[in-house]
């Protein structure tokens, strides 16, 4: 059976897999596992519940809470916050378990459980496993005093975005700036422009709208057209895209083009490289960021940790070595001095507040990478595990990358959640970029098929 934890929580269909029922059970398991490790200590454990606006959201809120208080948990229900608050209160308010409700940029009838340990740290691989384990097994229920008490805590949105001020420093106003924020219809359509005119920027709000239907429709970071348009329409500096649960962010210059996660963490690893922020001058990206990045942050002395593709997988290689930021192409930005999680909005202000610092353009910082013309293409119905061995695709995949030399690249990786291949190629030019990866995908389908 594959394992019901994935790299960020647990997915699928609200009220299919995704059950009231099983969100009481697994939320009841979390604390009984985390309970017999030692997680809470002798003292009665508190957790806090957070949930984007999805519809489903507000049973699977109540199921969560029920599981947890019935086991003997103290919950502070958050109401709609973005996951990285979540993660940051329970740090700060010290509590023993956080659980965030939230399918991040998926669409609404989507809906996850993700939990966060003491310090707002992601749980451990053996510990989500425990928890599986224990799903529906037989537990000694509390009574009377023994179960937990379940109390709001609405405002507590207000502290995250206090902290999301204060990490820009004296110097972090952004008066003068023009900002068009695309809040997705998610979690953070009251935090974001909040801390933006916080600090003094002229906030163009869109998106911000929820309904509990409507989140990431057509919307925020996975569709950014609306955003484009926008920040040209009212002449903005910057537009930010969020996704649901704003765990990322993507940016727009001036003229509506799109700035990725590989060019945000491009110019923060400069500027932080400059304040002497940036651990041992390293960056740590996934396989997937661009040989564009790559030879940016060459250029400029900082050394990229390479990872799994996941932002699971850039964490981990942060807190084991001490780097101060970290990041996938697709928005997810890790600054750990600030946050212990991937968190848009905080991202988003840093960015912004360079802007302001530099009196540079967002264009102009975002030329410190060119772009390497990307391809990826999925090969379905193929045996996936046999991508890294079958002699005919390596040799195919060794031609491809000699014919490249070192003005491109191409990596073949097995999907982690459906039975495909995903061919990604790079190259000087899209033409030629897209000839050699629908010529290695010929290769893989021939040779892979099921």
């Amino acid at each position: 059976m594959p394992r019901l934890f994935g790299t960020d929580g647990v997915r699928g269909t609200a009220n299919v897999e995704l059950t009231p029922e099983f969100a009481l059970q697994v939320s009841s398991a979390a604390a009984h596992v985390l309970a017999e490790a030692g997680a809470f200590g002798s003292h009665r454990p508190r957790a806090l519940v957070g949930r984007d606006p999805r519809a489903s959201g507000e049973f699977l809120e109540a199921a969560v809470i029920a599981g947890l208080a019935s086991s003997g948990v103290d919950v502070v229900r958050l109401g709609v916050v973005p996951t990285p608050a979540v993660a940051y209160l329970v740090n700060q308010l010290d509590a023993d378990l956080g659980v965030m409700l939230s399918a991040s940029h998926n669409p609404a009838p989507d809906n996850g459980i993700k939990f966060f340990a003491r310090g707002g740290v992601k749980l451990d691989d053996d510990l989500e496993d425990d928890i599986e384990a224990r799903i529906g097994q037989p537990w000694q229920r509390p009574i009377g005093a023994g179960v937990g008490r379940v109390t709001p805590d609405l405002g507590a949105y207000e502290a995250y975005v206090a902290h999301l001020v204060s990490s820009l420093g004296a110097d972090g106003s952004l008066e003068g700036l023009k900002v068009v924020i695309d809040a997705a219809n998610g979690a953070a359509y009251r935090t974001a422009p909040e801390a933006f005119a916080a600090q003094g920027a002229e906030v163009v709000l869109i998106n911000a709208e929820p309904d509990g239907l409507n989140i990431n429709l057509r919307a925020g970071s996975t569709h950014p057209e609306s955003l484009q348009a926008a920040v040209v329409e009212h002449g903005a500096d910057l537009g930010i895209a969020l996704d649901g649960d704003a765990d990322r962010c993507l940016a727009v210059d001036a003229d509506g083009s799109l700035v990725d996660g590989d060019q945000i963490m491009a110019i923060l690893a400069v500027a932080m490289k400059a304040d002497r922020t940036l651990h041992s001058d390293t960056v740590v990206a996934t396989v997937m960021s661009n040989l564009g990045f790559m030879q940016a942050m060459k250029r400029h002395g900082i050394v990229v940790d390479v990872t799994k593709v996941g932002d699971r997988y850039v964490l981990e290689a942060m807190n084991a070595n001490g780097f101060t930021l970290g990041g996938e192409q697709s928005g997810h930005v890790i600054m750990s001095e600030f946050a212990t999680t991937g968190d848009g909005v905080l991202t988003a202000l840093h960015l912004a507040a360079q802007m302001a610092r530099s009196g540079r353009t967002m264009a102009e910082l975002a030329s410190v990478m060119t772009r390497f013309p990307q391809v990826l293409l999925n090969v379905p119905g193929v045996r996936k595990a046999r991508a890294g061995i079958d002699p005919e695709v390596n040799a195919a995949v060794t031609a491809a990358a000699k014919e490249l030399g070192d003005s491109g690249r191409v990596l073949l990786r097995p999907s982690g959640t459906e039975q495909l291949v995903r061919v990604m190629v790079e190259a000087t030019t899209g033409e030629q970029a897209n000839e050699i990866a629908e010529r290695l995908a010929d290769v893989v389908k021939a040779r892979l098929s099921l």
